[in-house]
């Protein structure tokens, strides 16, 4: 069985790569049908959450941080529930990136109520380095989770699961992710964001796209080019030369109010 990646804490800038000693993170690349052993960590319970988004969050991705507001103790309750559920090295990828996204999610809903009303989430100080949640008892910031953690995975559909809160985000989906149906809600959040045309415009010689593609480009590309990235998802195929435009990033909160 190939060993598992171990990584250390580091506080350096948003760009950066962040990690946690001590979690034993496996990445989609270094693992095969037989490097991920049948484990106890589908008890893992997500049902709190999942109540949260079929309440507060609109088929759309608007999110009703009102409501959140009204039930902090239930989602404090949880993300104290992930806190104290550090993950093992029995724990497959899918348990791994269902938790780790939920984890973000989770916590950036926490952020933005914790500091509501707000008109954005780059209104609140520092909302992506500073530590505001532990795991297994080491404290992280949102960037350590997702540089350091992750995108250590090697799954770039990553990029479509969590959300920033911001009008130009991936949706938040309604349905909390689970080892079971991670790999199927990150395909479908992907596919959401690629042929959502407030997002992107994409036509066969022209592709004005988000600008998430660009900040984390090499994550996309990794084994071709963004054009044939976009094309496994895309309704409109385009051309291996398709200009490349990116879109202004709406940061207006994703309110549904």
């Amino acid at each position: 069985m190939k060993k598992l990646l171990f990584l250390s804490i580091i506080s350096i800038s948003l760009n950066s790569c962040f990690s946690a000693k001590g979690l034993p993170i496996k990445t989609i690349n270094e693992t095969d049908e037989t490097s991920i052993p049948t484990t106890n960590a589908s008890n893992l319970d997500h049902s709190a959450w999942n109540s949260l988004l079929k309440k507060y969050v609109a088929k759309n991705g608007d999110v009703d941080y009102k409501g959140f507001k009204n039930e902090s103790n239930a989602l404090n309750e949880y993300i104290h529930y992930l806190e104290q559920q550090a993950p093992k090295e029995d724990w497959s990828i899918n348990t791994q990136l269902a938790y780790f996204i939920n984890v973000y999610n989770a916590n950036t809903i926490k952020l933005i109520i914790d500091n509501y009303p707000v008109k954005s989430i780059k209104d609140i100080d520092n909302p992506w380095l500073k530590n505001r949640f532990e795991i297994g008892g080491k404290a992280f910031s949102p960037a350590g989770l997702e540089n350091g953690i992750l995108r250590k995975m090697n799954e770039p559909r990553i990029h479509f699961a969590i959300n920033c809160a911001s009008a130009s985000c991936p949706k938040l989906l309604n349905e909390a992710y689970t080892e079971k149906n991670v790999m199927e809600l990150m395909e479908r959040a992907t596919k959401d964001f690629i042929n959502n045309s407030k997002k992107n415009e994409i036509t066969e010689n022209l592709a004005k796209i988000s600008e998430i593609f660009k900040w984390y480009k090499g994550d996309f590309n990794d084994d071709g080019t963004l054009q044939e990235y976009i094309n496994i998802y895309s309704t409109v195929n385009i051309n291996p030369n398709t200009e490349i435009q990116y879109l202004d990033y709406d940061w207006r909160l994703n309110d549904k109010n």
